[in-house]
């Protein structure tokens, strides 16, 4: 099965090797047919803390690093 990517912006990078990314996803209500923008955030590892929030970042499904951390910056 292939590995997810998925594009987002950094909101936090408070912490030693790890950056927060949100991520924005767009889709038509089934019934109303409006637009409707949902967000979810995600943990990623950033081995070099190369990233600051305001940086837009494509990010990757890898194994467990941590309890959060499911995903890892692929690039900026």
């Amino acid at each position: 099965m292939p590995k997810r990517i998925l594009t987002g912006t950094v909101t936090s990078a408070a912490n030693e090797q790890t950056v927060t990314v949100s991520v924005e996803r767009r889709f038509t209500h089934p019934v109303l047919k409006k637009t409707i923008r949902k967000s979810k955030k995600y943990r990623a590892h950033d081995e070099k803390n190369a990233y600051k929030a305001g940086d837009s970042v494509r990010i990757i499904e890898c194994a467990p690093r941590s309890k959060t951390k499911r995903w890892e910056v692929l690039e900026g």
